[in-house]
């Protein structure tokens, strides 16, 4: 994890611990670089990093549900440096909590 992004998912592992029924999906994604043995295994790589981060700082990793979808979803074109950079990422969606 890009140390610029730390501090982060340092707030964001605050906020989970005190909202205690919310939980969140974690999807890792990749360039078009590579074949698909290569990029689905990268992809739910990056979503475990980012779970294991969050709960290394108390956050119940039961409550992170991790995906890779390799290189399935871009979010930019794959033809230059810059745009095969913002298709690796990660992003996390919060669930709304269960109502009781």
């Amino acid at each position: 994890i890009k140390s610029n992004f730390q501090p982060i998912l340092q707030r964001f592992a605050s906020t989970l611990q005190e909202n205690p029924n919310t939980n969140v999906v974690i999807i890792g994604h990749t360039d078009n670089t590579g074949n698909v043995s290569i990029n689905q295994p990268l992809s739910v790589d990056r979503a475990s990093r980012t779970r294991d981060y969050l709960a290394g700082r108390g956050v119940n990793p039961n409550r992170i549900t991790i995906e890779g979808r390799a290189d399935r979803e871009p979010i930019a074109n794959n033809n230059d440096a810059a745009g095969r950079a913002r298709n690796r990422r990660v992003e996390i969606y919060v669930a709304e909590p269960a109502r009781g």
